[in-house]
Formats: C-alpha cells, structure tokens, sequence
C-alpha cells in the first residue's frame, strides 16, 4: 500500500491527498513533519513534504509524486493521454507553482503568523502575484475546471495554491486577487463541494491547533 508522508495542514501535502482520493486508491497517512534530522532526511533528501512511500522506496518533490501515481497506478485520470493536452496541464500547474504560490509563501510569515516582513519582500510578491493571476487567466480555461471540462492535476495546485495567495493579497495589500477572473472564484465554489475536498479540509481544521502551536514554540 502506498504510504503518504507529510501533515494535514500542508497545502502540497493536500494536492497529492486529493489525488490518491480522487483515484480511489487505498494509502495510509503517516505524519511526518520532515526537517534536517538524519532520520527525516534518510525519508525526504532535502527535508520536505509530501513524500511518497512505495513499494521501491520514497518519492519526493509534489509534481514527481503526482505523475507517478498517475503512471502507476489506476483511477481516474488526472492527467491526458494526449500529449500536448498533457502539456498544458503541467505547464498550467507548473505556472500556478512558480508565479502564484511562490511568490504568496514568501509572506505567509507575516500574513498568516503574526510576524513583519521587509517592505521589499512584501512589494516583490504583490507585483509577482498581480503577475502571476494575470498570467493564469490568460492560460486558464475554466470550463469549468482549470485546463478544460475534466480535473486534473491543474486543479490540485489552483485550489492548495490560490486561496492562500489570496489571503496574502488581501490581509497585506487588500486586493481581491480574482476580481477579474469570476469564473475562477466560481471554480473554487465548485471545488468546495467535492466531498474528497470537504474530506481534506475537516482533517485540515483537526490539524491545525497542534500546527500553530508548534509554529509559536518555534517563535
């Protein structure tokens, strides 16, 4: 059985829970905070979550997590089979990873933990992030899901990588990141209802006392 190393308020930990979910693939969870230790760095090399624990041994790195659970295992495809449809499913992902929830995390500090963050931190990710969205509505479909009619591994990252860049713009610039993009609010609307993602957000919400209070002992 697949082994899904990681913890439930990890926004990239949740896209590869949604799609194990989404698959109907049996997993166990195995909490895994990661860090240098040497014992969590003989399970994730660089000290990072999710990893994936299979049959061979661990798979770090979310986008490589993905495509091996698509290419080995069954379920609902959360990717094409035609080449260049599949293409720009990860060209989209990779875009939403790069230019939306890069350039958010950088502030997640300030934002979402009560600490300050340089001024030129907080500029350099308002103007990524106003880049970034203008970017994804020039790519994205939303018809209604991000690449197209079908999910994909696209929708994995818009939805564990957009709310929280948009929380970002609105508690430290207030800006409403998807004004002009309705139909991608209509989407996470959408995405709220799938009971895998219910699922994921009541395991998120358990979580997340014991998070912060790990994150405030580290203060």
């Amino acid at each position: 059985m697949l082994k899904l190393y990681g913890f439930a308020v990890s926004n990239y930990y949740n896209m590869v829970k949604l799609a194990l979910l989404e698959k109907g693939l049996p997993f166990e969870e195995v909490p895994f905070y990661a860090g240098q230790t040497p014992q969590a760095l003989t399970i994730s090399p660089r000290g990072k979550v999710p990893v994936l624990g299979a049959e061979q041994g661990f798979i770090n790195e979310t986008s490589v997590i993905l495509e091996y659970i698509e290419q080995s295992q069954k379920g609902t495809p959360l990717l094409p089979s035609d080449p260049f449809e599949r293409a720009q499913v990860l060209a989209l992902a990779k875009e939403i990873e790069l230019y939306i929830e890069l350039p958010g995390r950088a502030c997640y500090a300030e934002a979402f933990f009560g600490m300050t963050l340089p001024d030129a931190i907080k500029e350099k990710t308002k103007a990524e992030l106003l880049l970034g969205i203008a970017s994804l509505g020039r790519h994205g479909k939303f018809s209604p899901y991000v690449a197209g009619d079908r999910l994909s591994v696209a929708d994995l990252y818009f939805l564990y990588s957009v709310p929280l860049a948009c929380g970002v713009a609105k508690k430290l610039f207030d800006i409403d990141l998807l004004a002009e993009l309705p139909a991608a609010k209509a989407l996470l609307q959408r995405l709220e209802q799938n009971p895998n993602v219910q699922r994921i957000a009541a395991d998120k919400e358990a979580a997340m006392p014991a998070f912060m209070a790990m994150i405030a002992a580290r203060k």
